[in-house]
């Protein structure tokens, strides 16, 4: 067989192949991957597959879903010429990169970031361009106005994972009436924030938000997520949104998440009560230091190997995020919010892994 068989991949493809990552050893206390972790009532369930059921399965999704996309405008506040729904908010991500980037053209993201950001705008071919978050983890306005300069598509994910960073609305508003790049601006933890960018979209049409149903919804397992744009500039991502995206059962999923969305978002106000209570009792550690959040998970750093401290945290039943391999982050670890007890478990492997894992030198 010829040495040359995969000659017909992208060149760039060989630098970034295996580049999204993710180390999920079997742990009882999972807090790796920011999910929300009140599963749904069996009743809710029920509900779901009653509706399905009697729908006919060998039969395609509507190819327009032109009902469920008017339900999520109304649910969002949106009208539904605004709306294009998605197998998640990562498939939209990938079509609105699909319709602007390619070799030539610029993508700028802060730094750190979500990782597929990046991942994705080099399989497009552009060149990505990165802005540092300041030394405090917050958004640097003039550095990104600066490199947006001439750019195709600028990122700015508020909540920003993994710092749970956001951007002020002005701040945001002032980058997008000055430049003429697209502002894709990722909202997947919208609700443990409450600031968005919805407005924005209404009057300019180089502003794409996204949300997701994963968190504050908890339906991670599936997949739903939405995009919202100017009614002008949507037909054009829809062009590269792959037909029949959002199955039937997804649908009727969503349908009955935004019934009921006060039960399913009821535990909310607590998440974010663990969240400030966890962050309380990492401040007590001298050699930690631990960001803001405004998500449903708290970046920290300490003054040991992170891959150490994670290791030593796996070996006690609990999982959480290594981010040290993110620029700017070789000290640091994530974890996700979960239940009480499960910040508890967090909480007492950490003490455990502070004393089992020495400091490293200056």
């Amino acid at each position: 067989m010829s040495e040359n068989t995969l000659s017909f991949l992208k060149r760039q493809l060989k630098d970034i192949v295996g580049g999204y990552k993710l180390d999920v050893p079997e742990c009882p206390i999972k807090l790796n991957q920011n999910e929300n972790p009140y599963d749904w009532p069996s009743s809710l369930k029920q509900e779901v597959f009653e509706r399905v059921r009697d729908e006919a399965w060998n039969r395609y999704p509507p190819f327009v879903p032109a009902d469920f996309t008017s339900q999520v405008a109304r649910h969002v506040g949106v009208e539904p010429s605004q709306i294009l729904v998605g197998n998640g908010s990562n498939e939209l991500m990938y079509a609105v990169f699909a319709c602007v980037l390619e070799p030539g053209r610029k993508l700028v993201i802060t730094q750190p970031t979500f990782t597929l950001y990046s991942l994705l705008g080099k399989v497009f071919g552009a060149e990505v361009v990165d802005v540092p978050l300041t030394s405090d983890m917050q958004f640097d306005i003039a550095g990104i106005e600066k490199a947006a300069q001439g750019a195709s598509v600028v990122v700015i994910a508020s909540p920003n994972n993994p710092t749970g960073s956001v951007i002020e609305p002005t701040d945001l508003e002032h980058l997008v009436a000055g430049n003429a790049a697209l502002f894709v601006v990722d909202e997947a933890y919208f609700d443990f924030h409450g600031e968005s960018a919805l407005e924005l979209t209404r009057t300019y049409r180089n502003v794409v938000v996204l949300r997701t149903f994963s968190k504050a919804f908890a339906t991670a397992g599936l997949r739903f997520g939405f995009m919202v744009a100017h009614p002008d500039a949507l037909p054009f991502f829809a062009t590269a949104k792959l037909p029949y995206n959002v199955n039937i059962f997804t649908m009727a999923a969503v349908e009955v998440a935004m019934e009921h969305a006060v039960t399913l978002k009821g535990r909310l106000e607590e998440i974010k009560r663990e969240r400030e209570r966890v962050l309380r009792v990492l401040k007590g550690y001298p050699s930690i230091r631990a960001f803001p959040s405004r998500a449903n998970f708290v970046l920290f750093e300490t003054d040991r190997p992170a891959r150490k401290v994670w290791h030593s945290m796996v070996r006690r039943g609990v999982l959480i995020r290594d981010v040290s391999s993110y620029p700017g982050l070789s000290r640091a670890l994530r974890v996700s919010i979960g239940r009480p007890e499960e910040n508890d478990a967090f909480l007492k492997a950490l003490e455990y892994a502070m004393v089992e894992v020495a400091p490293e030198g200056p």
